[in-house]
């Protein structure tokens, strides 16, 4: 028996150091909490599910996030839902602790609600992102599939051999540059278009297309991305949310 210890130390003496750092799962933490819609549960299922079984997952309320529960994870994770309702939930306390922890080096990770969260375009957002919400007056345009038109960075970041895929979209952001930079809030990336659109409830047609579906950027020492459509509610494409959970942390 105690050879065998002695063999596995030695095991251990020997593995690179990156390697054991690399082992270790990625912490997420999941807002819990007002304005999350239903769409969180397929989303951490997405996330249970991801072939390497590489992430630790936890929910989170405003109040823990207030108290510096985030100290103790690698990303945070705001579903699809109501942007406006999470935002208010975490209050202003909760909002300046999210901005602490992605520019101390935390990873971010906005869908359809969570992806309003991340902009810098109403009172109770994030300024995580230099982003302007596209014709907010018709924000709930329905929902179905629309197509996306990657960029040939998003190409290979999504790791799809074609530069179009098929989303289910639910009323989430039409996201946009401002006509005036913040230079406070860093620009982001596009990495996807919305090519087609939906544009019911009286929402008027020819405003979608084009405006952008899928972004990151680098905020301080951490990352950001948002998506405005729903991966994890898309037949074939719940792996986005794990593969865009790992970047944030770092850890393509």
């Amino acid at each position: 028996m105690t050879s065998i210890r002695h063999f596995t130390l030695l095991l251990l003496l020997l593995m690179p150091i990156g390697l054991l750092a690399e082992d270790k799962p990625v912490r997420v933490a999941v807002f819990d909490g007002d304005g999350v819609g239903p769409s969180a549960l397929p989303l951490i299922a997405a996330i249970e599910n991801a072939k390497d079984h590489a992430f630790q997952i936890t929910r989170i309320t405003a109040a823990e996030i207030q108290s510096g529960k985030l100290a103790e994870v690698d990303v945070l994770v705001h579903p699809g839902g109501s942007g406006g309702g999470q935002g208010k939930a975490l209050g202003e306390n909760g909002r300046k602790a999210v901005r602490d922890f992605v520019n101390q080096g935390g990873g971010y990770l906005g869908v359809c609600g969570g992806a309003y969260l991340a902009t810098n375009d109403y009172e109770w957002s994030l300024n995580l992102i230099d982003a302007k919400v596209v014709d907010k007056r018709h924000w709930a345009r329905g929902n179905g599939p629309v197509q996306l038109q990657l960029s040939p960075a998003g190409a290979t970041f999504f790791r799809h051999t074609e530069p179009e895929l098929t989303i289910e979209y639910a009323q989430g952001p039409l996201l946009a540059r401002p006509e005036w930079d913040d230079p406070d809030v860093p620009n982001y990336e596009s990495l996807a278009i919305f090519k087609t659109e939906i544009a019911l409830k009286g929402a008027p047609q020819g405003v979608m297309a084009r405006t952008s579906a899928a972004v990151r950027a680098q905020y301080g020492k951490g990352r950001v991305f948002c998506f405005s459509p729903h991966p994890e509610l898309t037949d074939g494409l719940h792996h986005l949310i794990p593969l865009t959970v790992r970047w944030a942390a770092g850890k393509e």
